[in-house]
């Protein structure tokens, strides 16, 4: 398991109320959008868990980590980092429209994705009703109440919610009951993590088409196909 030191830089106060944290590391750490880091002050070595940092935004030798931050994290604080971990997000080659919908509070952690997907020259559409942060220009924003008209448009999905909103999927999507969608889509599951793999605790239990998967290492970004929805 790869591990390795970063560095916060900078404590960024958000319009929310919480904090991110601008953190530089190796080349080689930083996660793929939907990967996610384990980390913990090396000054803080009695921290009873690791957090768990996703990333709102890439860049060469450091990224973004998104809240929820221990409040004594500063600029100067060093961290060990372990991973990246778990399964990221597979934009496939040839996806011209892509679509990302967030269905939680937050939409941050797509925007690794959504400019994977500009680089590659997609059109992309947002479906949210979160708030949002900084945006490409050439990225189409739309309610979410619009997502059922991305199966006539996009080539692929990604998606962003807890457990608690896969029940509701299907409705949300404007799919009937038993109908899939027909074209290729991927679910980044937001849920507590607490041994980011270590100890197969089971806390971040997903459920499956065939028994139960694991956020920490079958996730943290599932084909959609593997769910129960």
């Amino acid at each position: 398991m790869q591990t390795s030191t970063g560095l916060i830089q900078e404590i960024v106060l958000r319009p929310d109320g919480q904090h991110a944290a601008w953190i530089t590391c190796p080349t080689t750490t930083l996660p793929e959008p939907g990967q996610y880091l384990s980390a913990w002050a090396q000054d803080d070595p009695l921290a009873p868990l690791a957090t768990t940092l996703f990333a709102g935004a890439l860049m060469e030798e450091r990224f973004l980590a998104l809240p929820p931050l221990p409040a004594t994290w500063q600029p100067g604080t060093r961290l060990s980092l372990r991973g990246p971990l778990g399964r990221g997000f597979n934009l496939p080659q040839n996806a011209p429209r892509v679509a990302l919908a967030a269905l939680g509070a937050s939409c941050e952690r797509l925007m690794p994705l959504a400019h994977q997907a500009l680089a590659r020259g997609s059109a992309i559409a947002l479906f949210t009703d979160a708030p949002l942060p900084p945006l490409p220009a050439a990225l189409e924003v739309n309610p979410l109440n619009s997502l059922p008209e991305v199966t006539s448009w996009a080539d692929y999905l990604a998606l962003d919610l807890n457990t608690a909103a896969l029940p509701r999927l299907r409705n949300t999507l404007g799919l009937q009951h038993g109908e899939r969608l027909s074209l290729s889509a991927q679910a980044l599951i937001v849920v507590d993590m607490p041994c980011a793999g270590l100890a197969a605790c089971g806390a971040c239990w997903v459920p499956a088409r065939r028994g139960i998967l694991h956020a920490c290492n079958d996730g943290s970004v599932f084909a959609l196909d593997d769910l129960e929805w």
